[in-house]
């Protein structure tokens, strides 16, 4: 009897956009069998995000690991790519409102409770996000009907990130070799 489904899922793929398609689908179909349906949309735009700086920035090639991992109440969301060079991250506020890029990480950060990157190896680099698993608490009087509801609105400015990729060491995830998927594609 198994008595705790499995908390990491590892997918290899290239990072084309009929597979990054594919991978959100997976990711999303994960989260549900984890019962983490809340966190299905955050992760599917965060995981699209990262796949698709792979597609258009990566090289030498755009073979890529995704990896989720539910550790504690935390979703580690990590692509892996072969591409050592470290995104550049500049300010979201001089970015144009028409512009086609330069947006991403942005978004990453907007959605996430905390993103980074570090090297990977010498050939390599792995850029994260990670999403709070945490169920919400339970009602209180103050979100009970008939009283009214104290607001408490957390805003995440998106170029909070710049200081984190400075430092793109993760001292809270030990290293270790990616498994690989038995999924096809």
């Amino acid at each position: 009897m198994i008595s705790h489904p499995s908390r990491h899922c590892t997918v290899e793929l290239q990072a084309l956009p009929s597979r990054i398609g594919q991978v959100r689908r997976i990711v999303s179909a994960q989260l549900r069998y984890w019962h983490l349906d809340p966190l299905i949309d955050r992760a599917a735009l965060g995981v699209t995000e990262l796949l698709t700086n792979v597609h258009r920035h990566a090289q030498p090639d755009k073979t890529c690991v995704v990896e989720i991992e539910l550790v504690l109440d935390q979703l580690m969301v990590s692509v892996h790519d072969h591409d050592p060079r470290l995104p550049v991250v500049g300010d979201i506020d001089e970015v144009s409102p028409t512009a086609t890029c330069g947006r991403g990480l942005a978004m990453v950060a907007a959605v996430s409770e905390n993103w980074g990157v570090r090297p990977d190896g010498e050939s390599g680099k792995v850029v994260w996000f990670t999403l709070s698993a945490v169920t919400p608490a339970p009602a209180t009087a103050a979100t009970m009907p008939g009283r009214s509801p104290r607001r408490t609105a957390v805003e995440k400015p998106a170029h909070r990130f710049v200081t984190e990729v400075e430092h793109p060491v993760d001292g809270h995830r030990p290293q270790h070799a990616p498994a690989r998927s038995a999924v096809a594609g």
